[in-house]
């Protein structure tokens, strides 16, 4: 098992809406570029050449926002065993003082690259990234 995963995002000026902090759609986006560098860092090589991961849910609560040029920590985790093509992941974003700006839940389903079809998320795939 691995540690949580994260990684750190800075607001730029393309990320802020008319109320002046970072926009939901943003949040989505990096929500799932940070489910995707999970798998990428830690997943199996020949698994990277066999599977693909898509979104199926998105579960969001948004509790704060930053501005342009604050910084947002993303952490991401999965918490229990896959079920059938399903694995659920948790993420978090806080900002500097550790307090949550964004909090979801999201559902992926694995399908095999070659055929677009789902795959059963088997145990020794979705091991390494387990935290408990």
């Amino acid at each position: 098992m691995t540690a949580r995963f994260s990684r750190t995002y800075t607001a730029a000026p393309e990320h802020i809406d008319e109320l002046g902090h970072v926009n939901n759609s943003v949040w989505v986006q990096w929500i799932q570029d940070l489910a995707t560098a999970h798998w990428d860092a830690v997943a199996d090589p020949v698994h990277l050449e066999q599977y693909i991961w898509v979104v199926t849910r998105h579960e969001i609560d948004y509790r704060g926002n930053i501005a342009e040029g604050e910084i947002a920590t993303g952490e991401t985790w999965i918490p229990g065993e896959a079920r059938g093509a399903q694995s659920v992941r948790h993420v978090e974003f806080s900002d500097a003082n550790g307090n949550t700006l964004v909090s979801a839940r999201t559902t992926w389903a694995m399908l095999d690259r070659a055929t677009g079809r789902l795959a059963r998320v088997r145990p020794e795939i979705i091991a390494p990234f387990r935290t408990e």
